[in-house]
């Protein structure tokens, strides 16, 4: 096994695509003081440190969803006016360039940073899409955007965002994304409009069992069109839901931490993503919240090769296989994919393996 800091200088240097980052849960923490300093936000401490507790996940930390998510009330307290909306788009875009993220999609969710200032959905869509494609622009990134709906908050307030969404489509959203609280809170109701936005040539992702079983990921496929499930690690729970996900293509955005932090895991041992692999899904590694959960994604590639002994060629398939599962253009999805496999050093583009693990995966 290549020694700890060798593997790391070469996944650090690798070009790797995240296709799971909520804006939401990814601003640098000297932000957060300066804007609170700024607008006079009260906080119970005006120091990175001191703050760090309050919005990020410790490691005495209790791992449950309600702690979770109490990060992100706290967090989009900044969301204060658009030159801040601005400023931390700018901000991601810039940490993820400095982890050689090559290709992002960036979800956030309108409606609730509009609820903030008490501006549109359609303002805010504008200024998170302004500002990432000038940051994509500068720091050598493309830059996507997915709108993100709340399944706890109502479908008249998704409508509003899916209508936003579909006006953007030339400014950079390519997808609409459903999140937010899965237990007690169905997505059926959300199906007609995710399906109106399937039309009209968006991506569509699911939040799906994470926080609730395989049913919920069926739901998602079945009932919501959904191409891509964010999460999902609970489909291993049913063999039925592998079945239908296999055959259907569908591509699992898979956040390691995050699902450690927030309760779904118990242990990083027990992650199914080792499991989900060996079953054949198509999944793809990527950060959720790095601010929240204090990583990058090279941290989480770390995990994949340390924790589940994913070899190097594993990585780099899982970075194809984000690509391959891209919202994007065939002509702009080939040439990211050439683009990418020529910074790898792999020629010819080699088309990703499903069928042969046991060359990408020791078991120790």
């Amino acid at each position: 096994m290549m020694p700890e800091r060798n593997l790391r200088r070469q996944v650090a240097a690798m070009p790797k695509v995240d296709l799971h980052r909520h804006l939401e849960g990814s601003i640098r923490l000297q932000t957060l003081v300066e804007i609170a300093r700024e607008y006079r936000i009260p906080l119970p401490s005006y120091e990175v440190d001191g703050l760090r507790p309050y919005v990020q996940m410790m490691a005495n930390d209790p791992r449950n969803l309600d702690l979770f998510l109490g990060k992100f009330s706290v967090l989009r307290q900044f969301y204060r006016s658009p030159e801040i909306i601005r400023r931390i788009t700018a901000e991601v875009v810039a940490d993820a360039a400095a982890d050689n993220v090559r290709y992002l999609e960036l979800r956030f969710t309108p409606s609730t940073l509009a609820s903030q200032i008490h501006c549109s959905i359609a303002d805010v869509i504008a200024w998170v899409c302004e500002a990432a494609q000038q940051a994509g622009r500068e720091h050598g990134v493309m830059v996507r955007l997915i709108v993100s709906m709340n399944r706890h908050e109502s479908p008249e307030l998704a409508l509003r965002a899916l209508d936003a969404a579909l006006a953007a489509r030339d400014k950079g959203v390519v997808g609409l994304d459903l999140a937010g609280r899965e237990t007690g809170f169905p997505a059926r109701p959300f199906g007609p409009m995710f399906f109106e936005g399937k039309q009209a040539g968006l991506g569509i992702t699911v939040h799906a069992g994470e926080w609730q079983g395989s049913a919920n990921v069926r739901d998602a496929i079945e009932h919501m069109g959904a191409d891509r499930i964010g999460h999902g690690v609970r489909v291993v729970e049913d063999s039925r839901v592998v079945a239908l996900a296999r055959e259907r293509g569908v591509i699992f955005e898979v956040c390691p931490t995050s699902n450690v932090q927030s309760g779904v895991v118990s242990n990083i041992r027990h992650h199914p993503l080792i499991d989900m692999y060996y079953l054949g899904l198509k999944t793809t590694i990527n950060t959720d919240d790095p601010t929240i959960s204090d990583i990058v994604l090279s941290d989480e590639f770390m995990v994949a090769a340390r924790t589940f002994h994913f070899s190097f060629e594993a990585l780099q398939q899982h970075v194809l296989k984000a690509v391959d599962a891209a919202f994007l253009p065939a002509d702009q999805k080939a040439a990211l994919r050439a683009a990418i496999c020529r910074e790898m050093g792999l020629g010819g583009c080699p088309t990703v393996q499903s069928d042969d693990r046991s060359s990408q995966v020791s078991r120790v």
